[in-house]
Parts: C-alpha cells; sequence; structure tokens
C-alpha cells in the first residue's frame, strides 16, 4: 500500500531553492538528475517508508538523495511527511533547525 507523500512547506521551500541553485550554476542534466533522483526517493519512501536510517531526532528519517542533499520525513499514520532537505556541507546542527 503506498501511502500519501505530504510536502511540508520548509521542504517545497529547500526544493525550490535547490533547483534555483542547479539553475544557476549547472545543467540542465544536473537538474534532471536531481528530480529524477528525488521522484526516485519519494516512490521508495512512499511504498516502503522504513527503508531509509532513523536520524538524531526520534521518528525522522533521512534519505540521500545525492551525496550533497538529504531528505528528512517521518510516518504519521498512513501519510509520510517530507520536512525538508539538508545540504550536507552545513553544520549538522542546522539540520534540525
Amino acid at each position: 500500500m503506498a501511502h500519501k507523500i505530504i510536502w511540508l512547506p520548509k521542504a517545497e521551500k529547500r526544493y525550490d531553492e535547490i533547483i534555483e541553485w542547479l539553475e544557476n550554476n549547472w545543467t540542465h542534466k544536473e537538474i534532471a538528475n536531481f528530480v529524477a533522483r528525488t521522484d526516485e526517493v519519494l516512490s521508495l519512501i512512499s511504498t516502503h517508508p522504513e527503508i531509509y536510517s532513523l536520524s538524531e531526532k526520534r521518528n525522522i528519517r533521512q534519505a540521500v538523495i545525492t551525496k550533497h542533499n538529504l531528505l528528512l520525513y517521518r510516518k504519521k499514520g498512513n501519510k509520510i511527511e517530507l520536512i525538508t532537505f539538508f545540504d550536507t556541507r552545513q553544520t549538522p546542527a542546522k539540520k534540525f533547525k
């Protein structure tokens, strides 16, 4: 059974910021790769929410999108809430702010 994916506002904002950064600094190929990888991860967590490891915060999981981007999400009932995307080059303490 597939779980419904809910994009929280911060996740939407960070995703848009990543796409904008890629548009300004990389090629269309990198944007397409990022979007495809994100879609692949969303499909996986929709059907297998526990597939990715738990983060330091209880009940929040982290999926690797690229070596520089993690997706933080949690399962709530039969829904998956996308919390945010985190740049792994940042200080880890900023992950949950």
